[in-house]
């Protein structure tokens, strides 16, 4: 190479020291492109496996899922678990552990990072771990689970609060361990967050009951009787409680094979690298974290995969003769998580401090918002997003463009990109370099109609998946164009819509969300399929929603069987069958409320809704009343919430039948019904309709002969008055039409669907629904029958089988470390003789040129 590979015979002799996801990507980008056999590729790697995702790495521990990368083909020779010990550069050869000596005529180095390890007394102490590989997350789940069962009081702690700090804190408590996160910077997640940023998502963190001890080193580690991790001595003097330490505080290049083969390293560590991506020496290059281009170590995968793709170009380019331009010209380091269910994204330069601020804070909501634009305020150079993460495809989209409006238009979303109109250049991949311009021209030229194809043959989506709702769009606006139907596929992970999934779960007898995605889908889902899955699994009798790995796939509310309110707190809603109370249990909720100091309020739905519960407060809330005989309302889930009732003929002078008895009875029949959407509904005891019946999804108004049944009305921002299905029914035959109704609108239903809307969309309308679940055009009244009386027959309150469970019971605190002591960020004032939240700061907007 540079002339020294003049005379040589054969295939140039490619040796790749490290198979993570960085020298993966340069075989796999080598084999793509070598049709004429002229590299010969062997890789060497230190772990005892092959390359695997490590930006999922997580998910080893909450899904055990299967990380491992693609094979690689039978004409590259993968070594596993033979470190390579020396490099001769003179002889163009690299020596093994096993001794096994390998000769090259070019060597790449992707020997990755090392996590580093404070040298704080007490680092090697038993019980401290660092979160890098498959390895060290299989000895900390052995470990905490140990931990849990001998000591089950014992905390965690981890130290680092970046990107890999927060994921390994999330799985810590994920393995049932009380966990801390300890930060030397003031805020978390300083290098991609702002100082507000990263207080909006410390409030997110601390309210998923992790204490965050930010701005403060760690001082030492002290060991316990049994000479293993008790506890760690924060500079400030604190102790917390550990049981497990966690290092997670950034990582090191590793450049020791470099240094001592004599090749240049970086002031701070790193294998320095021109453009190229190759070393001091000629023969040499170094790609992904264990490079430094320019003075810069990239850690997150898209530059680590643009090298690899340089050095691709340039060994095909010397094997042949040829010239090469490829350069590694740096790489957008923006990234789109979420943390234990918060949005977090950082895109462009958040830190320039050469344009305008637009900031967004909302510290109720949880929502903080800022972008960064040219000082003309045309063009957008960067931004934060916490809390509402929804708008990150299309403002990444937008860096460095001029923009389509207002920076406060694009602040909350008035103008995201519909995926057609984005200019071509525009990269909407930065993990692979991929443009608007190349997903369509895929599209066009290879008659794409599907996410999976579009990702197979452009590698947009495929890394770390943040851009995979634009590149969507873009799917959708070109076929739309073409005249081609759009698929109605949930998501990436599922070719199906949820019609589909309900009938595959309810045909296979399917009871788990990975059996259905092994089985059915691909990938390990995300936050649409898993809520999705969740519910369907409900709605078919599934067991205890806080069970399992059904508990990490529920929506937000579900988590704490409770609705979370702008303050953080929670509200407290007890099933009112009807609306209709005795003086006794009325007596207990107002009881319940004076003593734990909440806010009462009777609802539209004639129940009581009891606000400002904290929640470490919700389980003795919820003991006094399940023990008075109160059940979960079930405000919270996507599920029946009430059926509003008149008095009826009982009191009413105009009354025909009894309302409150029917209303009552159709409540306690369908309680805990799990659905696509919430339902509503309401029984009248007249055509004088003081119950609203018709603003329900399903609405009864009596007759003198019986029912009239009226179907898919609800209120809301498109109010919709619900359609006459069937006249003078009897209390039976009512039952049986929205017993069948129901449970046909939860089998076939989109996600997140009203019965309006689905009604609406329904093929034939309201007479294809009453042949359906009165003439059975289908055949499936018998199932849909059957589904029902399932569900009266198993339901069981959520809460009264909660605190019957000391594990479900473990996620009802504030903080870890202080289970009964309030979150002191929760403030009340009074109004009208009871409490109101204090807004500490109100939302704001504002525009400033720093």
């Amino acid at each position: 190479m540079n002339g020294d590979g003049e005379g040589r015979e054969g295939p140039l002799r490619v040796v790749v020291v490290g198979h993570g996801p960085a020298g993966h990507r340069l075989v796999e980008a080598l084999r793509a492109r070598d049709t004429a056999g002229a590299c010969r590729v062997t890789v060497l790697g230190e772990e005892p496996r092959a390359a695997y995702d490590r930006v999922a790495l997580t998910s080893h521990l909450t899904e055990d899922a299967d990380l491992a990368l693609p094979p690689h083909d039978d004409a590259v020779e993968v070594v596993v678990g033979d470190a390579v010990t020396a490099i001769d550069r003179g002889a163009r050869t690299v020596t093994t552990a096993s001794g096994r000596v390998v000769e090259y005529d070019a060597l790449v180095l992707a020997t990755g990072s090392s996590p580093f390890v404070p040298p704080v007394s007490g680092h090697d102490l038993p019980g401290v771990f660092v979160y890098r590989t498959i390895d060290d997350l299989d000895a900390l789940r052995t470990h905490c689970t140990n931990l849990t069962l001998s000591r089950a009081e014992a905390g965690g702690v981890v130290v680092g609060g970046g990107l890999l700090g927060l994921e390994a804190a999330r799985a810590v408590q994920d393995l049932g361990v009380d966990t801390h996160v300890v930060e030397i910077a003031p805020w978390l997640m300083p290098r991609q967050l702002d100082e507000g940023g990263g207080a909006m998502l410390r409030r997110h963190i601390e309210a998923l009951g992790m204490a965050v001890h930010a701005g403060t080193p760690m001082e030492r580690l002290d060991a316990g009787e049994d000479g293993a991790v008790a506890s760690v001595v924060l500079a400030d003097g604190s102790t917390v409680d550990a049981g497990v330490v966690v290092f997670s505080a950034g990582v090191r290049p590793r450049d020791e094979l470099a240094r001592s083969c004599g090749l240049a390293v970086g002031e701070r560590g790193g294998i320095v690298v021109d453009g190229a991506c190759r070393t001091s020496d000629p023969a040499v290059f170094a790609i992904g974290e264990c490079a430094v281009v320019d003075g810069q170590v990239y850690g997150l995968v898209a530059p680590c995969f643009s090298m690899a793709e340089v050095v691709a170009d340039r060994l095909l380019a010397e094997a042949s003769g040829a010239e090469c331009p490829a350069r590694f010209e740096g790489a957008d380091l923006s990234t789109k998580l979420k943390l234990m269910g918060v949005d977090v994204a950082s895109f462009g330069d958040p830190f320039r401090a050469d344009g305008l601020d637009v900031t967004y804070t909302d510290p109720v909501a949880g929502v903080y918002k800022r972008l960064v634009v040219s000082d003309d305020a045309r063009t957008l150079l960067g931004g934060v997003l916490v809390g509402d993460a929804s708008g990150y495809p299309a403002l990444r989209a937008r860096i460095g463009t001029e923009l389509p409006g207002s920076p406060e238009q694009l602040l909350f979303g008035g103008t995201e990109a519909a995926g057609g109109d984005l200019p071509g250049a525009t990269v909407i991949c930065s993990c692979n370099n991929v443009s608007a311009e190349a997903i369509r021209t895929g599209i066009r030229e290879g008659s794409l109609t599907e996410m999976g194809e579009v990702k197979a043959c452009t590698r947009a989506g495929t890394t770390c998946g943040s851009c995979v709702p634009l590149v969507k769009r873009i799917l959708d606006a070109e076929l739309t164009a073409a005249g081609v139907e759009v698929s109605r596929a949930l998501c990436e992970h599922f070719a199906y819509g949820r019609a589909e999934l309900f009938d595959i779960v309810r045909v296979t007898g399917i009871t788990t969300f990975t059996r259905l995605i092994a089985e059915h889908g691909r990938g390990r889902g995300c936050d649409i399929c898993k809520p999705v899955a969740a519910s369907i699994l409900a709605s078919l009798g599934n067991g205890h929603i806080l069970d399992g790995e059904q508990a990490a796939l529920q929506d937000t509310n579900d988590h704490h069987l409770a609705n979370l309110q702008k303050n953080g707190t929670y509200s407290v809603v007890p099933r009112i069958p009807g609306g209709e109370i005795t003086p006794e249990r009325l007596i207990v909720i107002g009881e319940v409320a004076r003593d734990h100091g909440l806010y009462t309020k009777i609802t539209g739905g004639q129940r009581i809704d009891l606000f400002g519960a904290r929640v470490e407060q919700l389980p003795r809330i919820w003991k006094r009343l399940v023990d008075a005989g109160f059940e979960s309302g079930h405000a919270y889930g996507k599920a029946l919430r009430t059926v509003k009732s008149c008095v009826g003929s009982t009191w009413c002078r105009y009354g025909v039948q009894d309302s409150v008895g029917m209303a009552i009875a159709l409540e306690l029949r369908y309680r805990g019904l799990r659905a696509p959407h919430k339902i509503k509904a309401a029984v009248s005891g007249c055509a004088r309709e003081c119950a609203e019946a018709r603003s329900k999804d399903f609405g009864v108004i009596a007759t003198e002969r019986g029912w009239n049944l009226y179907v898919g009305g609800n209120g809301g921002m498109s109010p919709r008055h619900a359609d006459l299905f069937a006249t003078d029914l009897s209390d039976e035959e009512l039952v049986r039409c929205v017993d069948r109704f129901l449970m046909f609108y939860i089998r076939t239903a989109d996600r997140l669907q009203r019965t309006a809307g689905w009604l609406e969309g329904l093929s034939g309308g309201l007479e294809y629904l009453r042949e359906v679940i009165v003439e059975d055009r289908l055949g499936i009244c018998a199932e849909l029958d059957a589904a029902m009386e399932r569900h009266v027959g198993s339901y069981a309150d959520e809460w009264a089988d909660t605190l019957r469970d000391p594990e479900r019971m473990r996620r009802f605190v504030s903080f870890v470390n202080a289970p009964d002591v309030p979150d002191p960020s929760i403030a009340f004032e009074t109004e009208r003789d009871q409490i109101r939240p204090v807004v500490v700061a109100g939302p704001e907007l504002e525009v400033v040129v720093r």
